[in-house]
Order: structure tokens, then C-alpha cells, then sequence
């Protein structure tokens, strides 16, 4: 399934035109705003979009529509933001994903593993074809109101095509997958039609009509003479892959989301299994990989979605995370580039479809990470639960697939088949699938702030970046020292590199001073900045800052630390009002101002930032020291 995460989208009624609405969650469950922040639902009988009003409360709490449609005011007193009920989203969610499940395996799969957990040993339940020549089947089917005019070639080019590139996409969907397995999958698809459906195409985007459009392809496909037993590799009697790509650009709504489900039917002497929906687009030039390649993923490789569907069974988890972000193919990085050039399946997914041989960095030393060696599964083991719980490094330098992510450099995964992208809570009972360590510390994903920045990944780094000490620290999910120390990581390339093994002593004391004597300049954000140079290796224990600074009215003054990762503590803020001159002496013992600094990494520049916000009095940087104890 294609998630959207806030995206502003068009949307057709049946009434009234077309309307803008922000769309939030994927084909199993979504909630869609109008662009005020009111909730809104499609009444049926009415043929367009309405307010939504709750029925009920509490966690069964479900949308009903108000029947005033949002092209007049809002009803009065109706809150913005509305949400159904959490335990009624879950249900959806469950009943829609065992949609998934083959008949045989109902029985013994449980509704909750397939909530982001991958019940089969990290995966999704079923087949797995991740290797050899695999043929798939794509129908192309247009509606009576909305013919296509891309063509067969067309649509076989962005599928087949060994060097397409059109439109700026990266490259075709079987080379994706040619490149992200080595060669081990080699995916092409027989296209055909278009073939017309007996609906308008709006008709299979309503509720009423759930269900419609894959049986309608399928027998549109029969009628036209279509052999599907040419699509059975295996010989298994079930048709490797199934695509239908429909005419006009995606709507995100019923059959219309773009989506990976079952629809068995016996076809001559085969039946059908898992298909995909996408959409074709307006013209040829909205053709686009990213999706196509995202819902391949699920047929193909059984991968789980990277992301978080915002509905875990537990107290507190009304909340929707973002999960692996754009790091992955099988996350939101799908939609980098516009579709165009998505982001590569990360080294967690491929790893489990046996796509790669594992390189041991748990023995201390150089190691090298090379950017688009995708056998490659550079792998730090918990020897009380191998191959459930382990650390992987991976190269994502801002180039080929990942040429449009927000960051660049080393990232370093936590990993545990076990887990789920449900929870983001990071604790020994509820944590992800596969997490990003983000090496600013802030936790942007699992708070949703963003789906990646600028920030997240390692980069150049002297001492230590990752250790048990450090902020992310590399422990196991039970809290107990996994052992992995990072450090003197390169700079991003072709080939990055770094040590694993713990660098300096632990509990050895770092210091340095400055005396620049400096005149901060008045009503200037701009301010004072000075510089210390550490040299010694680890992570910061604890740490203490001396400042002597001398002004007329220190209310007027904004201090900030900034260390060499580039995290920073605000450590005065314009407070004290008309009290004179600020020689002070700050510790990082709990509760401190220094606390964001606690397990950055000790060498390299140390900045102090003075700013005066008013232009009275100058004043002066006279002296300021730092004093580190380190961790490893």
C-alpha cells in the first residue's frame, strides 16, 4: 500500500466539481481534511463531500456525514481535527489487511502481526518471489468517461525498458528491482489493453463499489483473450503477479488508492493470488515508478510497509509516526523525486529476502561501506537472538536512487523482526521494526515531525558517533550494552569508512578556554561567535561551561552552545532582566540546560553564539572554558 502524509490533493464529486482536501493515512484506512482542518466524508446520496460529524464517542467513535457540503460554512460548534475512534480504525485497518492473507494461511495468522509486524520472520504472509524470471501481467483499463490515450508501449517501456529514463524517471521498474537484488529478480511484465470497465471512473472510488474494479479487469482480460497461464513461472498454478493500472492520474479513495491485495479467481488452469492497483495518469508523461515499484515490493517480496498506520491497540498510541521516512522504498521514499526517483529498498528489507551476504563489523577496525553495494549487509549480530535482533550500516550518499533524499551519510539501523512500526515508543515491548538512528538525536521520526532532514544521517565525524553512551545510543531493545562503538566516520562518497571498537578511555577529562575578549554587537542576530577546538576522542559524559561575559543589562542577551555535530543548548535566554554582567559557572547534572549535549561526540569545534537583541550598551566576551568528561 501507497501511503499519504498530509498531502494536499484534488478529488472528484459527482457534484459540484472537483474539490482540494489534505489526505492523511492508505488504501486500509484514511481521513481526509478540508484545507481549514475540518473532517470531511463523501456522502453517497448526496454525490459530494460533507462535514463529518462523530457518532458516538470514546474509541468506537465513527465519522457520519453531517450532510451540509464544504463549499457552505461549517456547522456551528464543530470541532476541527475530528478523528474516529481508535479502536474503529484499528478494525478497519485488520479487517482490510487480512484481505491479504491467503486462504490458507487465515488460520493461523493473527490480524494484530500484520499491523507493520512481519509475521513471517520479519516479512508478510505468503509466496515470496524474490528470485529468478518472474512475468508478470499488467492490465491497462479506462473508464467510459475517462479514455486513456497512453499507449501499450508506452507503459511496457516504463516497466521493461532497459535504459528508460523519460520524464526524469530514474529508471524502469525491472531495472529497479534488477539493481536492488544484484540481478537475483529479474521482473517483466506483459502489458495489456487498454480495456474499458462498465462504470465512470469516479464509480469505483465509493464505498458502495469496494471490491468492483479487479474483477471487472480480470474479466475484461478473459473476454479479450488473455492467456494467464503464460504468467505462472513456478509452475505452481497461481499467476506470479497481477498489476492494473487504471486511466487518469491516482485517486486516493477505495479501489482508486493505490494498493497491494488478494482476489483469487480460477482462471483456465490457474487462479489468481495478489495484485497491485496504480494509476496510468492523464499522459504518458505522469508515468512514474515510485508507486508501481512500492506495491511490487508487497507481491513480489512479502515486504511489510516501513511507516506507521497510527492504529496499535495500546494506551497512549493514538499517533501516527513516520516510521523509516524517506530511507526506504517500502517507507514514504517511494514518493522522492515525485515518483520519479524513488529511494532505495534499504539493507534491513533486502537482507530478508536473502539479497545479500553479511559482512561482520562486530570485531574492531576499518571497515568500508560502499554507496550502492546492495549485497552488501554490513551487520553488527546480538548473540542472544541472531537474526532477530541485530544492528546494519549502510552507505546512503546522495546519489543514484538516493540522490533525493534529505541526507547523506553513514546510517545505522536498529533492527528486530519482531518489532513493529506501530510502535515508536523505543522501550523493550513496543519499538520498530526498523529504526533509523538519527544522528541529530531529535527523534523527528518517531514523533512525525518530519520524514527526514537534512540531519539525520552520519556524517564526518573524528571521534565517536555511535556507543553506548552516545545520543542515539547503540543499545539492544532490552536497554542492556549491545558493544557497537562508531567512530571516525568519512565523509560521504562512493566509499565511506569508519572503526568499529570503543576509541579513547572513558572518564578521561577534555578541557579548553578562549579569552578573545570580543565586543558583542548590539541589536545584531548575527552576534559574537567564538571558538573552542577539543581534540580529545568519545563521547561527552558530563560537561561544564564557565562564562564571563560583561553587560550592562544581560535581559537583553541570547547565549547558545553549539557542538561540532551541530546540536546546540540554549544556555541563556534572555533572562535576569536589568541585572548586570553574566559569570556564570553551568554543570550538565540533571536538570541542565546542557542536557541536548550528553553523549554528542567530544572532538572538534565547540561554538558559543552571543546575540543582543537591543542597542543600548555593548557588552564583552571577556573568557569562557569548557570542561568534558568523556564517555567511550
Amino acid at each position: 500500500m501507497s501511503g499519504i502524509f498530509g498531502d494536499t490533493l484534488t478529488f472528484a464529486q459527482e457534484e459540484g466539481g472537483d474539490v482540494r482536501l489534505v489526505a492523511f493515512g492508505d488504501d486500509k484506512y484514511a481521513r481526509y481534511e478540508t484545507l481549514d482542518g475540518y473532517s470531511v466524508v463523501y456522502d453517497d446520496d448526496r454525490g459530494l463531500y460533507c462535514f463529518a460529524e462523530a457518532d458516538g464517542g470514546g474509541a468506537g467513535r465513527r465519522f457520519l456525514s453531517s450532510g451540509t457540503p464544504i463549499s457552505r460554512p461549517a456547522p456551528d460548534g464543530l470541532p476541527r481535527h475530528l478523528r474516529e475512534g481508535q479502536i474503529h480504525r484499528r478494525d478497519v485497518v485488520k479487517e482490510r489487511l487480512m484481505e491479504t492473507v491467503p486462504e490458507e494461511d487465515r488460520a493461523t495468522t493473527d490480524p494484530d502481526t500484520l499491523l507493520t509486524f512481519g509475521p513471517n520472520q520479519g516479512l508478510l504472509p505468503g509466496f515470496v518471489l524474490s528470485e529468478g524470471d518472474v512475468q508478470g501481467l499488467t492490465i491497462l483499463v479506462d473508464f467510459p468517461d475517462k479514455p486513456t490515450e497512453v499507449t501499450v508501449d508506452e507503459v511496457s517501456a516504463l516497466l521493461n525498458s532497459p535504459n528508460f529514463t523519460e520524464n526524469g524517471n530514474i529508471c524502469s521498474v525491472k531495472e529497479f528491482f534488477r539493481t536492488m537484488s544484484t540481478g537475483r529478480l529479474r521482473f517483466t511484465n506483459t502489458v495489456v489493453g487498454p480495456l474499458r470497465l462498465s462504470l465512470p471512473r469516479l464509480a469505483y472510488g465509493l464505498k458502495v463499489n469496494r471490491g468492483r474494479l479487479v474483477p471487472e479487469a480480470l474479466q475484461a482480460a478473459v473476454d479479450a483473450g488473455v492467456d494467464f497461464s503464460r504468467f505462472d513461472s513456478l509452475g505452481r498454478g497461481v499467476v506470479d503477479s497481477l498489476c492494473i493500472m487504471y486511466a487518469g492520474r491516482t485517486e486516493f479513495r477505495e479501489d482508486l488508492w493505490p494498493h497491494n491485495s488478494r482476489f483469487p479467481a480460477q482462471i483456465g488452469g490457474v487462479r489468481t493470488d495478489l495484485y497491485t492497483v496504480t494509476s496510468i495518469g492523464d499522459t504518458a508523461s505522469d508515468l512514474r515508478i515510485g508507486t508501481f515499484c512500492h506495491e511490487s515490493g508487497h507481491l513480489l517480496c512479502r515486504w511489510p510497509d516501513l511507516y506507521d498506520y497510527g492504529t496499535a491497540e495500546r494506551e497512549g498510541d493514538d499517533f501516527t509516526s513516520a516510521g523509516l521516512g524517506t530511507y526506504c522504498a517500502m517507507a514514504a521514499g517511494n514518493n522522492l523525486g515525485d515518483g520519479f526517483v524513488p529511494s532505495a529498498v534499504c539493507v534491513y528489507l533486502r537482507r530478508l529476502v536473502n539479497w545479500t551476504h553479511d559482512v561482520d563489523i562486530s570485531l574492531p577496525g576499518v571497515h568500508e561501506a560502499r554507496q550502492g553495494a546492495y549485497d552488501e549487509a554490513l551487520i553488527y549480530q546480538n548473540p542472544q537472538r541472531r537474526d532477530i535482533e541485530y544492528y546494519l550500516v549502510e552507505n546512503r550518499t546522495r546519489t543514484g536512487f538516493d540522490s533525493r533524499l534529505t541526507s547523506s551519510g553513514l546510517a545505522v539501523y536498529h533492527c528486530d523482526i519482531k518489532g513493529s512500526n506501530e510502535f515508536q515508543n523505543g522501550t523493550p515491548v513496543g519499538h520498530y521494526q526498523c529504526a533509523l538512528l538519527q544522528a541529530d538525536g531529535h527523534m523527528d521520526l518517531e514523533t512525525n515531525l518530519n520524514q527526514g532532514d537534512g540531519s539525520d544521517l552520519f556524517g564526518p565525524t573524528l571521534g565517536t558517533a555511535v556507543s553506548h553512551s552516545s545520543r542515539p545510543a547503540s543499545l539492544w531493545w532490552d536497554g542492556t550494552e549491545s558493544g557497537l562503538t562508531i567512530s571516525g566516520i568519512s565523509a560521504p562518497g562512493p566509499v565511506l569508512t569508519f572503526r568499529t571498537g570503543e576509541q579513547g578511555v572513558a572518564g578521561t577529562l577534555v578541557t579548553g578556554g578562549s579569552a578573545p575578549g570580543a565586543v558583542i554587537p548590539e541589536d545584531d542576530a548575527g552576534g559574537l561567535t567564538d571558538v573552542i577546538t577539543l581534540e580529545g576522542q568519545g563521547t561527552v559524559r558530563t560537561l561544564t561551561v564557565t562564562l564571563d561575559i560583561e553587560h550592562p543589562r544581560i535581559g537583553d542577551l541570547r547565549v547558545v552552545l553549539m557542538a561540532p555535530s551541530g546540536r546546540r543548548a540554549v544556555i541563556h535566554n534572555r533572562t535576569g532582566g536589568d541585572a548586570k554582567n553574566l559569570r556564570v559557572t553551568l554543570d550538565s547534572q540533571p536538570p541542565s540546560l546542557l542536557a541536548p549535549l550528553i553523549g554528542d561526540s567530544v572532538p572538534g569545534s565547540w561554538k558559543l553564539k552571543i546575540a543582543d537583541a537591543v542597542a543600548s550598551q555593548s557588552g564583552v566576551l571577556h573568557e569562557w572554558s569548557l570542561t568534558v568528561r568523556t564517555g567511550t
